[in-house]
């Protein structure tokens, strides 16, 4: 789908932050004029552009907080908050010692912060134990009345925030009557960005503390717990789901069995180099492909910084560890929801592969749909086509919770 730029990863950033128009994590006409401002492939220009508008949108909601108008505060925080997050996003050259990778981010957090509490609902900030440390985390109640509600608890993919969660599935659980918990584990968010702490592959390590604390928290059902998984959350999931029986069903959005050498994509020649550690040889062809294309430089330069590597080969490599088993599928009990997007070349079959393991093993109910693009769906993760998507799930759900 052609979306204002020609650069694929602009042209797919821009659906992205679009696509959260429907729960105030966007405004059209603050994105178009953005992007009108950014050349094609112009990082800098790119955080730049975001962060202007970020900034008078965070204006704005003060303004209506001044003037008593908590609702348009709200929704102006909510926008900053996403539009911080995008203005964070090319900032790969040095992640780790970027001040802006740090200064932008927490601006995301502050304004998810303060449009969280002036919801109808209840709002917390959470830490949740977790090894030597704490996972940072939000829980969002439907309401004050203390009722068991079943609750969405969202994981984050190679790219993504617990601040974003509430746009991508957050908003939706809620309106639903769904509590949504959101939280950032290793490698992501938070806890990439201020603890350093790198991404582990082994997730039912992770995802195991988080249900927890939510098993700990009266107004959660604890028979009625979702597990979101989004782009590489949807390995992450189904790999607890494969360890941690306690749930209610997972949403695989979308289906995977494995990130290797998937994102970006790894020509069959470098990735022999690369598996066979020759690795002299191996970075710099990786470096020309991170130099000519954005996708493939921001690919990189992330997967290096979050899975706690040093080079580009060594990222490649790491990659591996994500992979999902036929005989881990065949340990999965709770019902699957695996979604699949028709123009999604990165991970196609994937999804399909893990629906036919699972028909293999006969040991849960599952449903694996392709969103097509006949009908703007058909994106990874489905990115401009929310509505379709939230529906999609929660029609699932419905079924499979009653």
């Amino acid at each position: 789908m052609e979306f204002i730029f020609k650069d694929e990863a602009f042209k797919f950033e821009t659906l992205r932050a679009a696509g959260f128009a429907g729960d105030a994590g966007a405004d059209i006409g603050e994105v178009i004029v953005t992007t009108a401002q950014i050349p094609e492939g112009d990082e800098e220009a790119w955080t730049a552009a975001w962060r202007a508008i970020a900034v008078r949108t965070a204006q704005r909601g003060e303004s209506s907080l001044a003037v008593g108008d908590p609702v348009s505060a709200r929704e102006a925080f909510f926008r900053a908050s996403s539009y911080y997050r995008s203005a964070e996003f090319y900032c790969r050259t040095d992640p780790a010692n970027d001040p802006a990778v740090r200064d932008l981010s927490r601006l995301s957090k502050d304004y998810m912060v303060r449009a969280g509490t002036l919801l109808d609902g209840p709002f917390r900030e959470v830490t949740i134990p977790y090894a030597d440390g704490e996972i940072p985390a939000y829980l969002f109640l439907v309401d004050d009345s203390g009722q068991p509600r079943p609750t969405v608890i969202y994981t984050n993919g190679f790219d993504s925030t617990r601040e974003e969660g509430y746009f991508v599935i957050g908003a939706a659980a809620l309106r639903r009557g769904y509590n949504f918990l959101a939280y950032d584990g290793p490698g992501q968010g938070a806890m990439i960005r201020e603890d350093k702490v790198p991404y582990r592959p082994d997730w039912e390590n992770v995802l195991g503390p988080v249900v927890d604390y939510a098993l700990t928290v009266p107004e959660i059902d604890n028979d009625k717990i979702v597990h979101f998984g989004y782009s590489l959350g949807g390995y992450l999931v189904a790999r607890y789901a494969a360890h941690d029986h306690r749930s209610a069903a997972i949403v695989c959005n979308d289906g995977m069995t494995t990130f290797y050498a998937s994102y970006p994509p790894i020509p069959a020649d470098v990735l022999t180099l690369i598996e066979q550690e020759r690795d002299d040889e191996a970075n710099p062809l990786l470096e020309t492909m991170a130099k000519d294309d954005t996708n493939a430089r921001w690919g990189l330069q992330n997967g290096v910084w979050v899975n706690g590597v040093s080079t580009f080969a060594e990222y490649v490599r790491s990659t591996a560890a994500y992979t999902l088993t036929d005989e881990d599928i065949h340990q999965i009990q709770t019902p699957v929801l695996l979604l699949e997007g028709e123009d999604d070349a990165v991970f196609a079959g994937q999804a399909a592969h893990v629906d036919a393991e699972l028909q293999a093993a006969n040991k849960t109910a599952h449903q694996h749909v392709v969103m097509r693009s006949a009908d703007g769906a058909g994106a990874h993760c489905h990115e401009g086509a929310m509505y379709q998507l939230h529906q999609t799930i929660f029609n699932f759900l419905a079924e499979t919770l009653r």
